[in-house]
């Protein structure tokens, strides 16, 4: 297939990339390159998959524009058609929407509007976007399912991703443009973003410096390692979004629609505590970490645990990395990454 793969340069959106010109799919990719973390990981995620097309014999182009201007939305469409679209690009981060809110509206809502437009006069067959876990907000009914109302948001960043949901929905039903959204729980792995927790209690336990832990650290998390992940986003890329055919307007069921629009919680489905992320880290390290307990923010959920029923019974299984594999394989990375 030929597919465009928005933020190609993050690290969901470079995974995929990577995955799709493996199984010898054309990619374009397009990412604004930000400085809301070192772009110098960007680059380095984008040299990998110039490399890794030459290894497949795939072909890769890469497209530096922000999704905010309509015009470069435009020209990266010329690049097509594209056999789906892909859209991982987005102003990332829970705590950092508190500081600099219009960066979300710029980039999560303008920039999604400009890329669902583009969508609909290029009658894109299929539109794939990441959404996420945080969009269950200040509900503590879990397991979190595609089933229940999502409608409490506690921070910016959560309700422009339950925007882009909305968005898309109006887009499926006015103009048939199949669309699946994307609740993605704590991906993380190798190529991860420094501004993660991972990434943060690597590097703090090696170098020796403290870690903060919020809610004293007993807070749960579904964190799901990268390589489950994109298996289950390449099905989904590849499974077309369809209308429930029983779907009812007496009783609407939030995670389908009468429209060719789905929702999938990509998830593990078993939530691990934030202490017991950092004891993994310290087995992988061979260093034990010391420990700030502080206060929850406000901004940050009690917990994640998501029930992937739908997935599994429309995907089959997805795979099930455990945590301590998936933490050592990051800490490997990072070690090289870093040149340790």
């Amino acid at each position: 297939m030929h597919v465009l793969v928005t933020g190609a340069a993050g690290f969901i959106g470079f995974h995929v990339a990577a995955a799709l010109l493996s199984r010898g799919d054309e990619v374009v990719g397009l990412d604004s390159l930000t400085d809301y973390y070192d772009p110098a990981l960007k680059r380095a995620r984008l040299a990998e998959l110039e490399r890794l097309a030459g290894r497949a014999g795939a072909r890769f182009r890469f497209i530096r524009a922000d999704l905010a201007d309509r015009d470069a939305v435009e020209a990266a469409f010329a690049e097509g058609p594209f056999d789906r679209v892909v859209h991982f690009a987005a102003q990332a981060g829970v705590r950092y929407s508190l500081e600099r809110p219009e960066a979300y509206v710029t980039s999560n809502l303008v920039g999604f509007a400009n890329l669902l437009d583009a969508c609909r006069l290029a009658a894109t067959p299929h539109l794939v976007f990441a959404s996420s876990s945080s969009v269950y907000g200040g509900s503590e009914a879990m397991p979190y399912s595609e089933h229940q109302a999502a409608v409490h948001p506690i921070q910016l960043y959560a309700a422009t991703k339950r925007a882009n949901e909305l968005m898309a929905h109006s887009y499926a039903h006015l103009y048939g443009l199949p669309a699946t959204a994307l609740r993605l729980f704590t991906v993380y792995g190798p190529w991860g973003r420094p501004d993660m927790a991972l990434f943060e209690f690597t590097r703090a336990i090696i170098e020796g410096d403290a870690i903060s832990l919020s809610n004293h650290g007993v807070h749960e998390r579904d964190f799901t390692f990268i390589d489950d992940a994109v298996a289950s986003v390449l099905k989904v890329v590849d499974g077309i979004a369809m209308a429930d055919q029983d779907w009812q307007a007496s009783a609407p069921d939030p995670a389908t629609a009468f429209a060719p629009f789905e929702v999938f919680n990509i998830a593990s489905g078993k939530p691990v505590r934030l202490l017991d992320l950092v004891a993994a880290v310290e087995r992988a390290v061979g260093k034990s970490a010391r420990k700030e307990l502080i206060e929850r923010s406000p901004a940050d959920m009690i917990a994640t645990h998501a029930d992937i029923t739908r997935l599994v019974t429309r995907f089959g299984e997805p795979p099930l990395t455990p945590l301590d594999e998936g933490v050592t394989r990051f800490v490997a990375w990072y070690r090289t990454y870093r040149g340790l």
